[in-house]
């Protein structure tokens, strides 16, 4: 009897052909095929039981769509989805396996949110944050290895270098504008007030002074220390710009609320009567600030 040869799509690739051994012969070892999981068959027997099941394929309304589109999940690998759901779902009954959970998810709660703000505090001071040894104290901390510090101990330390670097980083600063503001006391006109505030008087009015909760209508110019100006009232139209005493930096509410109706005075602000560490616009933080402002009117 002639043998009947079938030809098989890997071997056609390769310029051959396969032909099953002929009744008598000793076979080829076969390659092992993959295991099908039986599955044991769905018995509802209480009113519990059906509720369970349908709940459980109810839950799956749209997930398809879902996992297709948003996972870029393919159809063809539904069993490797539900593998991977099964052996999450065992998992959280396992202890050792929650704590791994727990870990991964703090991991990504220090390494996206904590560590970068960390960072960002010990920008440009003396110190910085190494990530390495961040993790490694984390994790020792956790096993309770006190060799090199116990927790408390390393939560004291980290406050102070915290502490002492912010003020490295202010007394930097804020240098140039501290130096400007000692040697502009000494100018003749310049009067400092007890919080720190120097004003000169360019003009002096005779109106009414206003109080910290009137508006007023104001035409200024604010210029940095090298002259920079930052904003002024021209820059918003020819009208005096109406403001509300309260909710201006402090050492405007301080000036204005002196200034009688019709007065310009020449205001030279420290940072902590301005904006302080805060970044405003083209103003850097810890900036004094010169302003030379008009107080036009009281807006009743």
């Amino acid at each position: 009897m002639k043998k009947i040869c079938v030809v098989a799509l890997a071997a056609l690739v390769a310029g051959a052909s396969f032909c099953p051994v002929e009744a008598g012969k000793k076979k080829k070892k076969q390659q092992a095929k993959p295991v099908v999981e039986v599955k044991a068959p769905v018995v509802l027997a209480t009113g519990s039981d059906t509720l369970s099941y349908a709940g459980g394929m109810a839950l799956t309304v749209g997930l398809i769509d879902y996992l297709q589109q948003q996972l870029k999940v393919d159809t063809a690998y539904m069993a490797d989805f539900v593998q991977g759901f099964n052996e999450t779902v065992q998992a959280t009954q396992d202890p050792r396996e929650l704590a791994r959970r727990a870990g991964r998810q703090i991991a990504e709660q220090v390494a996206q949110g904590m560590l970068p703000r960390m960072k960002q505090d010990f920008r440009d001071t003396p110190d910085k944050i190494i990530d390495s040894l961040l993790f490694r104290g984390f994790a020792d901390a956790m096993l309770s290895d006190t060799v090199v510090f116990t927790a408390a101990e390393a939560d004291d330390l980290f406050k102070d270098k915290q502490q002492y670097n912010q003020q490295v980083l202010i007394d930097r600063l804020s240098k140039p504008g501290r130096d400007f503001l000692m040697a502009n006391a000494t100018k003749e006109g310049v009067i400092t007030t007890p919080s720190g505030l120097q004003y000169k008087i360019l003009v002096k009015g005779d109106g009414q002074v206003p109080q910290a909760t009137d508006k007023v209508k104001v035409h200024y110019e604010g210029r940095l220390i090298d002259g920079t100006v930052f904003d002024a009232s021209s820059k918003h139209g020819n009208e005096p710009v109406t403001l509300q005493l309260n909710q201006v930096i402090r050492g405007w509410t301080e000036a204005l609320t002196m200034m009688p109706v019709g007065s310009k005075w020449q205001l030279f602000i420290p940072q902590q009567l301005g904006y302080g560490d805060r970044q405003s616009g083209r103003i850097p933080p810890y900036s004094t600030l010169i302003f030379d402002i008009e107080l036009i009117g009281i807006e009743k």
